[in-house]
């Protein structure tokens, strides 16, 4: 007889008491099944932005980066902004995925497989950005240094081009090997549940497994180790991100508390754009009993405490401007609060550090439509902060 996976001591990772047989069904049930209404909807609006997106970087590669605002004294534009908004949101999502693994916590399979996927992709839309800020992207090779028979290496080991070049390979590499390590036995149930050309996929990328008691050591094993790189491992690529900034000379960039106040940036904007992502499969697949309520208040009080950490370091840094006495970096604080770009500052301060007070209410964080809306008020403050 089959027996509901329910905990006798706090709520239920999986609601309405359904059997190990009905959650196989309910999850292979999207990849199986034709795609309903919601998902075309979503994948319409998705294709949008994409096509949208491909027809901007054929027109900045047609008419050359001064499309940014790039020129001969200003060295970043609309790359940098978007650069850093992504890879924020791509460190993110690993990490989540990760410390929630190392720190036991069970809810993480609710939220795991959209937080490493966002991963995967948002870090190859950051990638874009430093391969077509160079202006010529045919010949985006020179930035790796490989033997070549035309005498020194190519790369200039002192750019920050350079810097996010290795940061971001090695990020996306260790990302790319924990995302697919967890999805290998689903691979496996959909392989066993396939026929024909499609099971032979399935088998090919589950490599073989049979879900032994040995291929589940190893595979907590793998996974294990996996997360404890990779959870070091951003701090690091992120704090390599800042240095883009930080080890330059303007006034408000050169200074220390950038590293882990990009940090803590990336970890609020990317649980924000996994709770988009949650909420809207929560709604798209049908997966209410899956992504519950308690996966979505866990993540907002996450979301909650990474905005007041980001509300502090606004606070820190306005606070060493004045405490410095350096006029310089004065005005460039005072400049982006009352300058032309006011509206950016406060919408950026509206965004990341008063609307996720609201997470103090326990009737908001359980609410999914408010969960929603503040979600991407983050994420366009995140961008706005980026902007600044």
């Amino acid at each position: 007889m089959s027996h509901s996976p329910v905990s006798p001591i706090r709520a239920p990772l999986v609601e309405g008491h359904k059997t190990y047989h009905q959650i196989t069904e309910d999850l292979s049930a999207p990849t199986e099944n034709k795609p309903n209404a919601a998902w075309w909807g979503a994948f319409a609006v998705a294709l949008t932005f994409l096509t949208i997106g491909v027809v901007c970087i054929i027109l900045t590669i047609w008419d050359g980066i001064t499309e940014w605002n790039l020129n001969r004294t200003i060295g970043w534009g609309w790359d940098i902004t978007n650069f850093v908004w992504w890879i924020g949101i791509g460190h993110a999502g690993t990490l989540i995925s990760a410390i929630l693994l190392l720190f036991r916590q069970k809810w993480r399979t609710g939220v795991n497989r959209a937080a490493e996927a966002m991963t995967i992709f948002a870090v190859m839309c950051a990638a874009l950005f430093p391969a077509i800020h160079v202006g010529r992207i045919w010949v985006v090779f020179f930035f790796f240094p490989y033997p070549n028979s035309r005498g020194p290496l190519w790369p200039n080991f002192n750019s920050p081009l350079l810097w996010d070049l290795f940061a971001i390979s090695t990020y996306f590499t260790v990302s790319l090997l924990f995302w697919y390590t967890g999805l290998v036995p689903d691979f496996a149930t959909l392989r066993d549940r396939s026929k024909g050309l499609r099971r032979k996929m399935y088998n090919f990328v589950s490599f073989g497994w049979t879900g032994s008691a040995k291929h589940w050591q190893r595979h907590e094993s793998l996974s294990l180790v996996l997360a404890g790189l990779a959870t070091p491992l951003v701090l690091s690529v992120h704090t390599i991100v800042s240095f883009d900034f930080a080890t330059s000379v303007i006034p408000g960039w050169h200074t220390t508390i950038f590293p882990p106040y990009f940090v803590a940036g990336a970890i609020f904007s990317g649980f924000a754009m996994v709770q988009t992502l949650m909420v809207i499969t929560r709604k798209v697949l049908n997966l209410k009993e899956y992504i519950t309520l308690e996966h979505i208040e866990s993540m907002n009080k996450v979301i909650l405490l990474t905005g007041t950490i980001v509300g502090v370091a606004y606070l820190t840094e306005l606070f060493i401007a004045w405490y410095s006495g350096y006029i310089y970096e004065q005005f460039a604080f005072f400049n982006r609060a009352l300058g032309p770009y006011w509206w950016s500052y406060f919408g950026m301060m509206l965004c990341n550090v008063i609307s996720p007070q609201l997470f103090w209410s326990k009737k908001i964080r359980r609410s999914v439509w408010w969960t929603f809306f503040m979600s991407i008020f983050v994420n366009i403050g995140m961008w706005f902060e980026r902007f600044v």
